[in-house]
């Protein structure tokens, strides 16, 4: 396996990136066309950057994250689940992972690993969260391996259909 993992243009590629995402965590056409817009603003976000993991030139996976802002619209939904469980902290100096995919015919190869360690590698913040949806799934397990931790559990987001945790690690990641 050719695979190389390096910065993306997101805002170029964002078509690319949002089909494997689509086919990855099972979106339909309206929901791509939403996502397209919010990558989009996103990668405008002071410190935003993406990684691609591609193979034979072909993209297969991709991160995106920033340092976290308590004023983006994550942050305020998020932050009274966190405020209770006595995590809000966790908002302030934490780069964020907004988004991490690997294509289906492409899992259980180390690629998202690689992935976030790579991006969270280079992050200034000493702290890393992201949110996934709340079940006992492979992207929890490769979350908990590298040291992320539930913060907030049941957390709904609005026109989400199932439930998300939020979760933190300290920087740099474990189990690389």
């Amino acid at each position: 396996m050719d695979l190389v993992i390096g910065p993306l243009d997101l805002s170029a590629h964002v078509d690319e990136a949002l089909a494997v995402q689509a086919v990855a965590f099972g979106l339909g056409p309206d929901e791509v066309a939403v996502r397209r817009q919010i990558v989009q603003r996103h990668m405008q976000y002071r410190g935003a950057r993406a990684l691609g993991a591609t193979v034979g030139g072909h993209l297969v996976g991709f991160v995106y994250g920033m340092p976290n802002s308590r004023i983006h619209w994550w942050s305020t939904v998020v932050e009274p689940y966190l405020r209770a469980n006595g995590n809000d902290s966790w908002l302030d100096d934490s780069f964020v992972i907004t988004e991490l995919h690997v294509h289906p015919g492409h899992q259980n190869r180390g690629i998202g690993r690689r992935l976030i360690t790579t991006i969270t590698d280079s992050a200034a913040e000493p702290r890393s969260i992201l949110s996934a949806i709340d079940t006992d799934s492979p992207a929890r397990g490769l979350y908990f391996s590298l040291g992320y931790v539930d913060l907030a559990r049941q957390v709904h987001f609005p026109s989400a259909p199932r439930p998300y945790a939020v979760m933190g690690a300290p920087l740099p990641l474990r189990g690389r």
